[in-house]
């Protein structure tokens, strides 16, 4: 996921990972369920510090495995909360929990994605959020957010199922979104955001 102007906070994700280029929309891999992670050992530490530093390099606050072409269910995160606390993670597997009834409460702001970069339109969603899965070496996580991180959540969880967030936009909104990528292409070569030197 993406945020304007964002400026990501220092790292304690796993770290020494490669820069890979971020897959866009309309790739498979992008639109179906991810598989889901069965194996903590050292192939997922290595796949999780790719993800991390891409999603740096990026600039964004949340990356899937499948945004860098990897079909596995899992997602990390540094993200500021409503209060502008950061929190940072990883979840593998990941199970959504969202308020029902009188205690949902949508927030209506703007959403952007690193897979369709440099577009942003309003997409309404639940003002909080909890995601359980599992941690880097198996163990039960649980996080919860608001604000940004709750939008956060909601959206990589949504990548490990295979949907983006234009799929939850009406169609007048979508064609929006799609103009205001295709006006920002230029920025974005497609082994963005790979450095120059590392291409």
């Amino acid at each position: 996921m993406s945020e304007p102007g964002a400026s990501p906070t220092s790292p304690v994700l796993p770290q020494g990972g490669r820069v890979r280029p971020v897959v866009r929309w309309g790739e498979p891999v992008m639109h179906r369920t991810q598989e889901p992670v069965t194996d903590f050992g050292a192939e997922l530490q290595s796949l999780v510090a790719d993800m991390a530093a891409t999603m740096y390099a990026a600039d964004g606050v949340g990356l899937a495995a499948c945004q860098i072409g990897v079909d596995r269910s899992v997602f990390v995160f540094d993200c500021p909360d409503a209060d502008g606390v950061p929190h940072r993670g990883v979840v593998c597997n990941p199970e959504l929990l969202l308020p029902v009834g009188r205690d949902r409460r949508l927030d209506d702001d703007d959403e952007g994605c690193l897979s369709l970069p440099g577009a942003f339109v309003t997409c309404a969603r639940p003002s909080y959020a909890q995601v359980r899965g599992q941690g880097l070496d198996g163990s039960p996580v649980t996080h919860t957010g608001t604000g940004l991180l709750a939008r956060c959540l909601q959206h990589e969880t949504d990548h490990c199922r295979g949907t983006v967030f234009g799929d939850r936009l009406s169609k007048r909104t979508r064609k929006r979104l799609f103009r205001l990528a295709d006006e920002a292409a230029h920025d974005y070569p497609p082994d963005w955001p790979v450095p120059l030197t590392a291409s």
